[in-house]
């Protein structure tokens, strides 16, 4: 999720692709270091419908505390109904507010802070005060899915690497924060932990898609055409083009990588993936 607010519809669209891709060779040693906590107290900034909640806490052992932070409360709402039935879940609270204000004001008491598919949305200053808080509060912070920029088709198309640059570029546009980092996000996150003491692990996490992700595949085209006629209104002709020729692509066998990585901080001390 994000400062921006996303229909129940995508969220629920991208949901399995998320979870496939999630970089699983970092759970084991955040288990490890959680189990040296006396608690298991899970911030989930930009929580959306609670797609993060849903992955990690069945794989977090114990009892878990979780506090799911949005600005938009309708997806809240949704996340914390079904929350519930989670394997894990203890107790869930949920927080309608800012990243940064009501966001990294919770980071204190909190073991364990994370995101799903947030950091590229993000400014610079943001982060660093993130590094910052969490190495106060002792935090260990795991931040999934942040897009690096990557869109491969296995077919290439003359028109690809264009939309691929604009979208980059249009990520980098003010998302309520300032600035986005966009596709710099995943490094410029490991550098900020590693600058606060962390030990930090960034792994990829790329969405491959196939036949079965046609729905999200179209979305996708859908959301990029919109954002690249944004960014070069002049080429609206060739974006148009070249998003119906994308379409009939989905429409048929393809295969499409959109990159992302998933970073692991923990705190000073043993234990290493």
């Amino acid at each position: 999720m994000s400062e921006e607010s996303f229909s129940p519809d995508w969220l629920a669209l991208r949901e399995p692709a998320d979870h496939r891709a999630r970089a699983a060779d970092l759970v084991a040693p955040l288990v490890e270091w959680l189990e040296s906590r006396q608690s298991r107290r899970v911030l989930d900034l930009g929580s959306g419908t609670g797609s993060n909640l849903r992955y990690l806490a069945p794989r977090l052992r114990g009892e878990q505390e979780w506090t799911l932070v949005d600005r938009d409360a309708d997806l809240l709402d949704r996340a914390t109904g079904a929350a519930v039935t989670v394997p894990g879940v203890a107790r869930v609270e949920r927080i309608p507010g800012e990243l940064d204000r009501e966001g990294l004001g919770l980071v204190p008491g909190s073991d364990l802070v994370t995101a799903s598919a947030l950091l590229d949305l993000v400014t610079h200053e943001w982060l660093e005060r993130l590094a910052a808080t969490c190495r106060a509060a002792g935090s260990a912070a795991l931040l999934a899915l942040t897009w690096d920029g990557v869109i491969n088709w296995a077919d290439p198309d003359r028109d690809d690497e264009l939309v691929a640059a604009a979208v980059r570029s249009h990520q980098l546009r003010d998302k309520r924060m300032g600035p986005a980092l966009g596709p710099a996000a995943g490094q410029a996150a490991e550098r900020a932990f590693r600058a606060a003491g962390y030990d930090t692990w960034l792994r990829p996490s790329p969405w491959r898609l196939q036949a079965a992700d046609a729905s999200l595949a179209r979305a996708l085209v859908d959301g990029w055409e919109t954002a690249v006629a944004e960014q070069r209104p002049a080429d609206a002709s060739l974006i148009r083009d070249w998003a119906q020729n994308r379409r009939a692509t989905v429409a048929s066998q393809f295969a499409l990588e959109v990159g992302h990585v998933d970073l692991l901080a923990l705190p000073p001390g043993p234990g290493a993936p």
